[in-house]
């Protein structure tokens, strides 16, 4: 076992996702002693390098295989995880989702590919300031932690993402198979909050005929 490792492991660090500024803190010596021995971690296949500055030990050194979700608020800290990966996530759609997709405040696309743990995207949205975090949750799972969309704020981030008009439900059951089922389960008053989350007249216009279509509220003719 790499010095680098063994130190990980006695200093009860095995699980955490770490920086170059929590090893730099953890190792002796100059520089140059940490890079090296980071360097040597990550040859024998015991430490794997996320991107630049970013690192996790090898999942047979864990207590709990990393998962991809707490991967992503390391990537990008302030994203949460939302569009198809987090409908999969709750079961609303029955595909399985090989990308971890999340959102991501600011303007700019980001996208990261690692072997071992796939591609992640990152995508800004015109989301309205003080309303980022709405239906957004904080899970547990393994011992780690991320922010994840409840399901109705994915599928409004996919709809918002990809500039979707309604259609009726024939998009939503059948382009994207939503389960219905879940969805005519929908609470009013998250839908409602929905409406002010987004900067877009169009994703207004969207919620309330989904709104209609549920029966979640009353026509006025």
């Amino acid at each position: 076992m790499q010095t680098l490792t063994k130190q990980l492991t006695e200093t009860g660090l095995r699980d955490r996702i770490l920086t170059d500024q929590q090893i730099k803190r953890l190792l002796t010596g100059t520089d140059q002693r940490r890079h090296h021995l980071v360097n040597r971690a990550v040859k024998a296949d015991e430490l794997v390098r996320l991107r630049r500055g970013l690192y996790v030990l090898a999942d047979e050194l864990r207590e709990h295989p990393i998962h991809p979700f707490a991967v992503a608020q390391m990537l990008a800290p302030g994203s949460y995880v939302s569009l198809e990966t987090a409908l999969a996530f709750h079961g609303w759609i029955p595909e399985a989702v090989y990308t971890t997709a999340s959102i991501v405040p600011g303007r700019k696309a980001k996208e990261f590919r690692n072997e071992g743990l796939g591609l992640f995207n990152f995508h800004p949205l015109a989301i309205q300031q003080g309303s980022f975090l709405e239906l957004v949750r904080r899970v547990e799972a393994s011992g780690q932690s991320f922010l994840v969309a409840e399901p109705l704020r994915a599928l409004m981030d996919l709809v918002c993402l990809r500039k979707v008009e309604w259609q009726g439900f024939a998009w939503l059951e059948q382009g994207l198979r939503v389960d219905v089922e879940a969805l005519n389960k929908a609470i009013g008053a998250e839908l409602r909050t929905l409406k002010d989350v987004y900067k877009h007249e169009r994703m207004r216009n969207f919620i309330s005929e989904l709104e209609h279509s549920l029966g979640l509220v009353v026509r006025h003719d």
